[in-house]
């Protein structure tokens, strides 16, 4: 049983080399299918990503299973893990060590491990920890993945295990108190018999001696070295000799005693060793099985993150998964081994529908039909090993139950097996057992043999196959096959591009189309004789050469119209990118313009605001001066409150633009009822005021009266004539409230015609109206004439402080006829 995914073993197709003959079928696809289509190959470039050799050799385990609700798990889990990859907290498994047999000896009552193993066993605790962290970690976001952590040993054991153990599995010193106890008492006693030796190596002879000797160890007992002919040498037990047999290693007499003291320590120390080694697996061996559930969990955490480091490396999207004979759809497949080995691998599309069930691939050698085959079949059974192949987004793979390949050539001078016989073998086996559930690879199907025969048997076994709704992909270079599909329904044609310009393999693959396989015009492009050529090709029966005729307009054809479908593509996106660019700036355009009508309606708001604030202030003076006139007690007094009341008549007299001179620019509306202003009659001004029209002097200006209060002001002050009053009504002058301002100032006036005071007063009313509307600019159309309007406006905008800049127009807006004021912001 696979360790991974639970499947028998497999064994499909696989030769006994020595006796001739299949073995039996096994599984979802045999050694020999996998190793056709190079599946131990593709698992070594997934095992590469794996953290640690344990999660490699997990993936490298890997077997094709035909179980789907198995099959969909392992997408899942690969597609929570490919999306945390893909997110900035990442996804990330430590490697877990090999335990080897240390759980199994853990298991026998009584045991006692060495101090490597209970490190191992440390490390493997620590790593669980972290793994069930980072799961934990990721459980909101990939709850699938979450799922597989499970309980940890308590954190007091590794920190017991840390405390007594160096990372080399050696006791430390306060593992305990007794084996602290025992290593002073053996290093004391180590020390008191090295100084012992070094004393007598000081005092003994020269001669007895070697040069540069010193204190060492042979046989676990300390012993100084003497030469063997010294007389002088000291008593005691010879441990040892040298290569030469010329110096003894002798633990002297005086040292015995010294020495069995310091092997007594070390056996006490020995014992305090045992004791806290017993002491510590006793510790970790209750928790057995809780370690083995924490490692298994974090060698499937790393066969995961493999697999999901692949999908991402190699650019794959999580296919769909059907049913048993359901339809295939490949979208941007790769042969993996292919990717990993060019830089560049050209994609292809299949896309097979539930009554497509036979598919004949044909066109010229090395065009890639083979390769073709060998993706189709690699991709299946990586997905069943719980893998995603390098396919895109909407590929949808069906389950197979068992896959067959027969590609290349299995001849075989031990078996006897010709090329052929090799081929009917294995065709034969999968006449056998094929059903509605097995995926048949046949490559050259037919070959090898008479071309009418091999012809006739590769129909009759792809009309049997057909009928069974296997599904089956076969390459041929045999003609008569291409007229299979137009007799049988659900067999399909397809071919591998070849330019027919160059004679290269395209490997694009075209569905629909069978191939031609241009042997010929190969053999014209690498120098055979032409006239033997032509020889061939008038040996080509006449079926086949209108059949190749035939397929050669299609190719032309396709080729138009993939080039004017490339074309209309490119217009395509370049009206997309175009009307992209206008959507973008007619949102912008509908964003200033609202943005305009904002500020207009702010603009609005705030001068009539302050045009009311104006009007009222004048209305107040205007009232004041009146109630000055009413309450003089001297004709000084009076003049100064006509003085008073005409100046602010006079600040609210409508300007010859038809504003009022007043600081806000409002407009008074003028006088419309057309009436002739005469004496006696009774008028409305700027300001709101009513007054009785006393006379009307020779220069057309009207002497009035408001209560006591006499003046002379422009007939254009007078913004309304007022009915005659009945007889007997009384008639008295008060001032009215006048009517709310009207701001609609311009970004242009028209000065041409006018006088230069008139002009004056036209500009300073229009820069005011301007600057109260908020206009960035003003325009002021002055023409050319004689120069003194313009200098006369020049002037004002010079002495205007609310000015910030002012120049002629450019040429085309008026050049010297006219100027452009910029205001301050």
């Amino acid at each position: 049983m696979s360790p991974t995914t639970g499947q028998p073993t497999d064994g499909v197709l696989a030769q006994n080399q020595s006796a001739g003959t299949p073995s039996p079928f096994e599984g979802v696809a045999a050694p020999a299918t996998l190793a056709t289509l190079e599946f131990t190959t593709a698992l070594d470039l997934v095992a590469g990503h794996a953290a640690g050799p344990l999660g490699a050799a997990s993936v490298l385990a890997r077997r094709p299973g035909a179980d789907p609700d198995r099959i969909r798990a392992d997408l899942g889990l690969i597609a929570e893990a490919l999306g945390l990859l893909r997110h900035p907290e990442g996804f990330d498994i430590p490697a877990v060590p090999e335990l080897g047999s240390s759980l199994e000896r853990l298991r026998i009552t009584g045991s006692v491990l060495e101090g490597p193993d209970l490190v191992v066993l440390r490390r493997t605790m620590t790593t669980a920890r972290l793994v069930a962290r980072e799961l934990g970690r990721v459980a909101p976001r990939a709850p699938a993945i979450g799922a597989l952590a499970v309980e940890v040993p308590g954190k007091a054991i590794e920190q017991r295990l840390e405390q007594a153990l160096e990372d080399d599995g050696e006791l430390r010193d306060n593992a305990s108190s007794g084996l602290a106890h025992a290593r002073r008492a053996v290093q004391a006693a180590r020390d008191k018999l090295i100084r012992k030796l070094e004393a007598m190596l000081r005092s003994a002879d020269a001669q007895a001696v070697p040069q540069g000797a010193s204190v060492t160890v042979r046989n676990g007992r300390y012993v100084i070295p003497v030469r063997r002919d010294s007389r002088a040498r000291p008593t005691g037990i010879v441990h040892d000799e040298s290569g030469t047999a010329g110096t003894l290693f002798i633990e002297p007499a005086e040292a015995i005693e010294l020495g069995n003291a310091l092997r007594e320590a070390l056996a006490d120390e020995a014992r305090e060793v045992l004791k806290v080694l017993r002491e510590l697996t006793d510790l970790v061996r209750p928790h057995l099985e809780t370690i083995r559930a924490a490692h298994v969990m974090c060698v499937a955490a790393d066969d995961l993150q493999a697999r999901a480091r692949y999908a991402r490396a190699s650019g794959a999207e999580v296919p769909a998964l059907g049913e048993v004979g359901t339809l295939l759809v490949l979208r941007q497949a790769r042969h993996p081994v292919l990717l990993a080995q060019a830089a560049t691998t050209v994609p292809f599309d299949l896309d097979l529908q539930p009554g497509e069930r036979t598919l004949l691939v044909s066109g010229p050698n090395a065009g890639g039909k083979t390769v073709l085959l060998k993706t189709v079949g690699l991709a299946a059974a990586m997905l069943q090993s719980g893998i995603v192949p390098p396919v895109g987004t909407g590929s949808v793979f069906p389950v197979f139950t068992r896959m067959l390949a027969d590609i290349g050539d299995h001849q075989s001078i031990a078996a006897n097996l010709s090329t052929f016989s090799a081929h009917v073998a294995i065709l034969r086996q999968v006449l056998d057992v094929a059903d509605d559930g097995t995926l048949v690879l046949l490559d050259e199907v037919g070959s090898g043999t008479d071309p009418a025969e091999g012809a006739a048997l590769a129909w009759a076994s792809l009309e049997t196959l057909h009928q069974r709704r296997t599904l089956t992909l076969a390459t041929t270079h045999l003609g008569a096959l291409k007229t299979l599909a137009s007799q049988q329904r659900g067999v399909v044609n397809g071919s591998m591009e070849f330019d027919a310009a160059t004679l290269s393999p395209t490997y694009r693959f075209q569905k629909g189309v069978p191939g031609r396989s241009y042997g010929l015009a190969i053999a014209r492009r690498l120098g055979v004789d032409p006239e033997v050529v032509s020889r061939a090709q008038s040996q080509v029966p006449e079926g086949e050469r209108a059949l190749d005729a035939l397929l050669h307009e299609v190719e032309r054809r396709d080729q138009v119209l993939r080039s004017r479908e490339s074309e209309l593509s490119l217009e395509l996106e370049q009206t997309a990118q175009r009307a992209t660019e206008l959507s973008a700036r007619l949102t912008d355009v509908e964003a200033r313009e609202k943005a305009v009508r904002r500020h207009e309606r702010d603009a609005d708001s705030r001068a009539r605001s302050q045009a009311r604030e104006y009007l009222l202030e004048a209305r107040k003076r205007v009232e004041a001066a009146i109630a000055r006139g009413e309450e003089a007690r001297s004709a000084e007094e009076a003049r100064e409150a006509r003085r008073a009341l005409e100046a602010a008549v006079a600040e609210m007299a409508p300007r010859p633009d038809g504003r009022t001179a007043g600081r806000t620019g409002e407009q008074t509306g003028g006088r419309t009822d057309g009436q002739r202003i005469s004496a006696g009659r009774r008028v409305r001004l700027g300001t709101g005021t009513l007054c009785q029209v006393a006379s009307v002097r020779d220069d057309g200006k009207l002497v009035v009266t408001a209560g006591n209060v006499r003046m002379v002001v422009p007939e254009d002050s007078v913004v309304e004539v007022l009915a005659e009053e009945k007889a007997g009504r009384p008639s008295s002058p008060s001032v009215r409230p006048s009517v709310g301002p009207s701001v609609d100032a311009p970004f242009e006036i028209d000065l041409r015609g006018f006088s230069v005071d008139t002009a004056e007063a036209a500009t300073v009313s229009a820069i005011d109206g301007a600057v109260l509307a908020d206009h960035p600019f003003l325009r002021i159309i002055h023409g050319k004439g004689t120069g003194a309007v313009r200098a006369k406006v020049h002037e004002l905008l010079k002495q205007d402080r609310r000015v910030a800049r002012f120049a002629l127009a450019p040429t085309n807006q008026g050049g010297a006829g006219a100027t452009i004021a910029e205001f301050r912001r």
